[in-house]
């Protein structure tokens, strides 16, 4: 099998790029000022699979579909990734949208990696006319792209990946990452609280928001200081779904989840991206994702955590699609 992988590298960071995957915003960047701004939709509603999905698109009138798909399992929302692709609706569809059972959309079982699949190839046949789609991912989203990419290969013309893993197996390595820095970023946060976040044994909604609360410290860029006050506010405001994080992780769901071998069936374009210092999903997954898949492009951002600044994701997915 012929695999081809590029490693680039990138500039150092500005502290204020950096964003955290359970920070509702995403700044536009502002190389894509010049560009023309397309007509975006926001918090619209469609009923997929017997479950009411809060979605906002730009370029509507576009033939080609992009759909963007939000991290933060049991507790993420469309809004910021969204807000990092929209200036791609001067050419394509794009599409973001709350999974069933996060943020604003209906909380409609079953919460599991096959159901939001077929979510997302319903959209791609109702929003997207049937066409084939450029699917984006990060974190628990990159799990779910792949997911996706492996069972529908047919339907993608581009895939992109941020700070994701392939496998379940990446938590032992999360594991060992935070017991490494936490003492220092996160005082407040445990191994143990980590084990919730990584099993199906959060006792309810308030616990979750205060775990990641604890956690929040650890998504903040080495040599930055945390502004506590907003991650207070972000916290108090945020959706935090205990029972959707647990079905989520449930063993015959996540231990599902490993689809290393599987990435060979994946011929079309892909961009790898991650941060150099991903605690979470360390850039060893990132790597292992890359080798595996036949026409993959690995960007690995220097000073980058497990988020990627949305200037570097916006220039990277753009040079990826249009060279």
């Amino acid at each position: 099998m012929h695999r081809r992988t590029v490693l680039q590298t990138l500039g150092t960071l500005t502290a204020s790029a950096a964003l955290a995957p359970l920070l509702a915003g995403a700044a536009q960047p502002d190389n894509r000022k010049a560009r023309h701004m397309p007509d975006i939709k926001r918090n619209q509603s469609i009923l997929i699979n017997g479950a009411t999905l809060n979605y906002s698109i730009a370029g509507e009138t576009n033939e080609q579909p992009l759909i963007v798909l939000h991290g933060g399992r049991g507790q993420g929302q469309h809004d910021g990734v969204f807000a990092a692709h929209a200036a791609f609706g001067d050419r394509y569809k794009v599409i973001g949208f709350d999974m069933r059972g996060h943020g604003h959309s209906s909380v409609t079982p079953p919460f599991t990696f096959d159901q939001i699949v077929e979510d997302i190839e319903q959209l791609r046949l109702t929003l997207g006319g049937g066409r084939k789609l450029i699917l984006q991912g990060g974190s628990f989203g990159g799990f779910i792209a792949q997911a996706y990419a492996v069972r529908y290969p047919q339907h993608l013309s581009h895939l992109i990946l941020r700070g994701t893993a392939p496998s379940y197996r990446h938590e032992v390595e999360a594991t060992a990452n935070l017991k490494a820095r936490a003492a220092k970023k996160a005082p407040m946060a445990t191994e143990a609280m980590l084990q919730k976040i990584f099993t199906p044994t959060l006792v309810d909604d308030e616990e979750f928001r205060l775990i990641m609360f604890a956690l929040a410290p650890m998504y903040v860029p080495e040599g930055v200081a945390s502004d506590l006050d907003g991650l207070l506010e972000r916290s108090r405001t945020g959706i935090y779904r205990a029972k959707v994080h647990n079905d989520l992780y449930e063993p015959e769901v996540w231990h599902a989840f490993d689809v290393v071998e599987q990435l060979q069936k994946v011929k079309c374009p892909a961009l790898v991206i991650c941060g150099a210092e991903d605690w979470i999903c360390d850039p060893v997954q990132s790597k292992i994702i890359a080798e595996h898949l036949p026409a993959a492009r690995l960007v690995v951002v220097p000073g980058a955590d497990h988020a990627i600044p949305a200037e570097v994701l916006y220039r990277e997915t753009d040079r990826f699609l249009h060279g």
